[in-house]
């Protein structure tokens, strides 16, 4: 009986050089596949940082006006009540109503909401460096900018860098797109579109050791972090909790708060008038005749 011949060992047993080139291919899957997570969700907090930044402003430059004006009807209230009554109590409460009043009184309206107590506004410092302005119309862009935004920065996030150079590039240009996408302008998205797919292709990745691979792999994980500090920040502030309420429609929420606020100014004023016509109608009344 012959023997076996001895296995032919180059189709037999995996080399050392295969072995590792498959555990690379591995890797690079890993991080491509942990890149690709880690802009979607960059995408979704920076969206959510947007809305809150533009729901902020837009409560202070809507609401703003309707909060002073309530704050100076419960001053005057309060201090009509303490004048009346003369006690102690209702004197300290009117005092501490005017001066919840008296920090910068008017001055969204001396100048034109540039100014405010916090100091000049995002658009008044842009245009004090001769940047554009332009606020935003409504809290959530249209989904065509949404859409538009998501899409750019899909092929041009920095996270997708190969060196510093391309990375310093892909910043310049998302910050770009970030500032677009803040004004709800769906035009100037579409033309940053363009020119992004005018720019240089993009390399093709070459071949990275192992070593680099796992760097790269902690360095998400890093990053992913930090997204969801950031986002646990916005989401427990106040504005974030107020977006919280309406998910589908933060512009409506605005309105009902308005609204709300436009019904306490009215009870407001009313009680007001009621007071004075009180006060009015006692002076009025003619003394005991002798």
């Amino acid at each position: 009986m012959m023997a076996n011949p001895e296995p032919d060992a180059e189709h037999s047993v995996p080399s050392e050089q295969s072995s590792e080139g498959a555990g690379t291919q591995r890797l690079e899957q890993a991080v491509k596949a942990a890149e690709t997570a880690l802009i979607e969700y960059e995408i979704a907090v920076e969206t959510f940082r947007i809305e809150v930044e533009n729901f902020s402003r837009l409560h202070h430059q809507r609401l703003g006006p309707l909060y002073a004006r309530l704050d100076e009807l419960d001053a005057l209230v309060a201090e009509t009540v303490a004048a009346r009554t003369g006690d102690p109590e209702d004197e300290r409460v009117a005092r501490e109503k005017r001066a919840a009043v008296l920090p910068m009184p008017g001055v969204d309206e001396l100048f034109q909401g540039w100014i405010d107590s916090e100091g000049l506004s995002p658009e008044a410092t842009a245009m004090l460096n001769e940047q554009p302005v332009r606020p935003p119309g409504r809290v959530r862009p249209s989904e065509e900018a949404r859409k538009a935004y998501r899409e750019l920065v899909r092929k041009a996030h920095p996270d997708l860098a190969q060196d510093d150079a391309e990375r310093e590039r892909r910043e310049a240009f998302v910050i770009r797109v970030n500032r677009a996408y803040g004004e709800g302008d769906a035009e100037a998205l579409r033309a940053l579109a363009e020119e992004w797919d005018a720019g240089p292709r993009e390399p093709e990745p070459g071949p990275s050791r192992a070593e680099e691979l796992y760097a790269r792999l902690e360095w998400l994980a890093r990053r992913k972090e930090r997204l969801s500090e950031m986002a646990a920040e916005l989401s427990e502030s106040a504005i974030g909790a107020m977006l919280k309420m309406a998910p589908d429609d933060p512009d409506r929420l605005l309105e009902e708060i308005a609204e709300q606020l436009l019904s306490q100014v009215e009870e407001r004023e009313a009680e007001l008038t009621r007071l004075r016509a009180q006060d009015e109608g006692g002076a009025q009344e003619p003394g005991p005749q002798g």
